[in-house]
């Protein structure tokens, strides 16, 4: 044990103030002095007092601002948003002969339970069906469907009496509601039909099925974002043939072609936390070693086949900017959805 003693408090300050008590009281009434008579420190030092008080309060109101949602609850800072990049390559695969397949999400003998769905979306396949075959006859119940078509013809033919040959460009639509029968074949003998299979959940149960098909140019699409599925909730209601498809959820999906160079900004559709979701089409089996169509989603570049998830982006009409940064025209599809369906 040390024999050192811990001199008294009162010695203690002293040491740690040289001056004395009194030397420092009568310093603070020459101070309180000075301030009351001269006017030119005064004005000075509630000048900068001022400043640091309006910084304070700015600082405050956009912290606040921040961090108030639309019903007026405060939170804690939004989170900045986040995109994560879904190589091409880690999707699910594979190659049947007839069909010749990617599965963004868990579909068929693929599973990864880290990609089961996003939002209402259960399926993005990026489907090639070889010449003269196709899928048979098979039931669905309960999931929007629909199919964008790339290149080549697939036929349509359903249970509510609907058949149709599709190309490039249209988007076939199906309800399935409580329960229809179809087939998709490709009849062409000459070619494979390219086209992106795509399931959403609906937030109604129990619809009557139905049926749309529209048409979307490549002119229509060319450095332009062009809307072909809206929520129900945000449709404008009208059937025109440039109009985008109404879907029973909260999901909006939008293609664009983009030349090299160019850029097109999406703006949320709805108000609170969204999640969108960016895939670049394919112009071949397997991406580009050099080359080929690429794009940044918020600073973040994918090529073809790739995937953007982009999480934590809130507010109606906060913006999303994409760029296409490769060296040929880059066609994708743009989801702006609700956290669940």
């Amino acid at each position: 044990m040390s024999t050192k003693e811990t001199p008294p408090a009162s010695t203690q300050g002293s040491k740690q103030f040289p001056f004395g008590f009194k030397a420092a009281a009568t310093l603070i009434a020459l101070l309180a002095i000075t301030l009351a008579f001269y006017t030119p420190l005064r004005a000075a030092l509630s000048k900068q007092v001022s400043k640091f008080s309006s910084f304070s309060s700015a600082t405050t109101t956009a912290a606040q601002r921040n961090m108030t949602t639309s019903n007026g609850t405060v939170h804690g800072p939004a989170p900045p948003v986040r995109v994560t990049k879904r190589p091409w390559d880690l999707r699910g695969h594979a190659d049947h002969g007839w069909l010749y397949t990617y599965h963004t999400f868990s579909f068929a003998s693929y599973h990864d339970p880290r990609y089961q769905e996003y939002g209402p979306l259960r399926v993005i396949n990026e489907d090639r069906v070889e010449k003269g075959t196709g899928f048979g006859t098979h039931s669905h119940a309960e999931f929007l469907i629909w199919s964008y078509i790339v290149n080549g013809e697939l036929e349509h033919k359903d249970s509510m009496g609907n058949l149709e040959n599709l190309r490039r460009g249209e988007v076939q639509f199906t309800s399935a509601g409580t329960g229809i029968r179809h087939s998709e074949y490709n009849r062409n003998k000459k070619e494979d039909v390219h086209f992106l299979q795509i399931w959403a959940k609906p937030n109604v149960k129990g619809l009557s099925p139905s049926y749309k098909t529209r048409k979307f140019t490549d002119e229509m699409k060319a450095d332009k974002l062009v809307r072909i599925i809206e929520s129900t909730e945000r449709h404008n209601g009208k059937d025109g043939e440039s109009e985008p498809i109404p879907a029973h959820s909260d999901v909006s999906m939008s293609a664009s072609i983009l030349s090299p160079g160019s850029k097109v900004t999406h703006e949320l559709v709805a108000d609170g936390t969204r999640k969108v979701l960016v895939h670049v089409v394919m112009t071949g089996k397997t991406q580009p070693k050099t080359g080929g169509a690429k794009i940044k989603v918020h600073g973040v570049e994918i090529g073809e086949g790739d995937g953007a998830f982009v999480d934590n982006a809130a507010g109606l009409g906060t913006k999303i900017e994409i760029e296409s940064v490769g060296d040929k025209p880059a066609e994708f599809l743009l989801f702006d959805m609700g956290k669940e369906a």
